[in-house]
């Protein structure tokens, strides 16, 4: 087996040159961010054997997007959701991840590895798709599969490692309402209550981790016990897989192996801070993945609002990577329109993030300045520091060209006080 010269190790030695761009993206001295990438607090997921521009996530590093995109068994549509991934892109997406679970699966997945990004993919959808049913899923086919995705150049996989006899065990002793809701932990509980055997990505993860030290690809320990509405939020199964998933980011570190943690699912608000602060803790501050978090379970349709919500409270406490949550969770496959309209959110949630995650980072140029353009109604100004300025110069024109917004109009409090004190130079219009 060829072992790769893995990038924790490298980064040991000391900074490598491909993250010096890396690094003056993040505002970050090159040092600070290999000494992070070798201690296991950053993540730089790049196969080696597809170019694609490198993305850090983890501490110091600007909040990152990812967006889920894949065909389904009922709605296979390969060109739509390449569609959908070039839309993302556009809109902020910093990763894409293949879930596809109907067609030609390895043509799909190459699709998308020739977009110029990072990418991910859950390689037990697959394994079940070819074995039929998940019950039947054999380790050999389950291992194939995943070196088939290294080996393809997808850069991170979502493994359900911590998906094991102790957390099915914790799940049977303290039942929940919507039991396993994770696809991949609920196809990991169905082999092992088949077989009656340890699920084989714990039992045999000295193996997994060579398969993937091989071709230096990042694993993403999946949340396969999260909770699925906000009643389960303190059951125990979660917890169980938290400390699982402590040890084996320690075993992945230890192999060179990059490492993410995804969690924690559905919970009240109240919980967010306290269930992130737990996992960075117990994962020695191992990048932290999450969709979501989702704080109510009546709002279908705006879930997308809701996990903005929990997200950027999670960043607040310490998370570094949000999954996209599209306006058709829990209700479709979303189409192009609800791409774009969770990414544009996502991408509002992580800013905010950003925002409290660097001291002061609220007092960045980008919210200096458009303080400043709102106080002298430079409109221009304003649209081309918006994060989606095109979508904001539409809403202000629709009621014709106005120097003021049109609900103000001349009793504008910013014009009123800029004439009271002579301050606000006015400038554009919005043309």
């Amino acid at each position: 087996m060829f072992l790769m010269d893995l990038l924790i190790r490298r980064c040991s030695r000391g900074v490598q040159p491909e993250l010096e761009a890396v690094a003056r993206a993040e505002q970050m001295e090159p040092e600070r961010l290999a000494r992070g990438i070798a201690r296991g607090r950053i993540v730089v997921p790049a196969n080696p054997a597809r170019e694609h521009p490198l993305c850090a996530i983890g501490s110091g590093c600007t909040v990152k997007i990812n967006v889920n995109v894949g065909t389904s068994g009922s709605r296979c549509d390969p060109a739509l959701e390449e569609e959908k991934a070039r839309a993302a892109l556009a809109n902020g997406a910093d990763a894409l991840m293949d879930l596809s679970t109907g067609g030609d699966l390895v043509a799909i997945r190459r699709k998308m590895l020739a977009l110029d990004t990072t990418v991910g993919t859950v390689p037990v959808y697959e394994a079940v798709r070819r074995a039929g049913n998940a019950r039947d899923v054999t380790p050999d086919l389950l291992f194939t599969v995943i070196r088939e995705h290294c080996r393809q150049g997808v850069d991170f996989l979502t493994l359900h490692c911590g998906v094991n006899m102790q957390a099915l065990s914790a799940l049977r002793a303290d039942p929940r309402k919507m039991g396993v809701v994770s696809r991949g932990g609920s196809f990991h509980c169905a082999m092992m209550m088949q077989r009656g055997e340890e699920n084989p990505l714990y039992a045999e993860y000295d193996y997994l981790l060579e398969i993937l030290a091989e071709y230096d690809v990042t694993v993403s320990l999946g949340d396969g016990m999260r909770p699925g509405c906000l009643q389960d939020a303190g059951k125990l199964a979660k917890s169980v897989e938290y400390v699982t998933l402590g040890t084996l980011a320690k075993r992945a570190q230890e192999a060179g192996v990059q490492r993410m943690i995804e969690g924690p699912g559905h919970m009240p608000l109240d919980q967010v801070g306290y269930n992130v602060r737990m996992i960075k803790e117990i994962t020695d501050h191992a990048p932290l993945y999450l969709l979501g978090p989702i704080v109510t379970d009546i709002a279908p349709g705006y879930d997308h609002v809701v996990a903005a919500i929990g997200g950027a409270t999670a960043c607040l406490n310490g998370a570094d990577f949000l999954c996209m949550v599209s306006p058709s969770e829990h209700l479709a496959l979303p189409d192009v329109a609800d791409i774009i309209e969770g990414t544009r959110v996502a991408k509002i949630a992580a800013h905010v993030g950003d925002t409290v995650r660097k001291h002061d980072g609220w007092k960045m140029d980008r919210e200096v300045q458009m303080a400043e353009a709102r106080h002298t109604l430079d409109w221009d100004e304003q649209f081309r520091l918006a994060l989606y300025g095109d979508h904001a110069k539409k809403i202000h024109e629709r009621d014709g060209e106005t120097e003021t917004c049109s609900m103000c109009g001349d009793l504008c409090a910013v014009k009123m006080v800029n004439e009271l004190f002579g301050t606000g130079e006015k400038k554009g219009k919005g043309k």
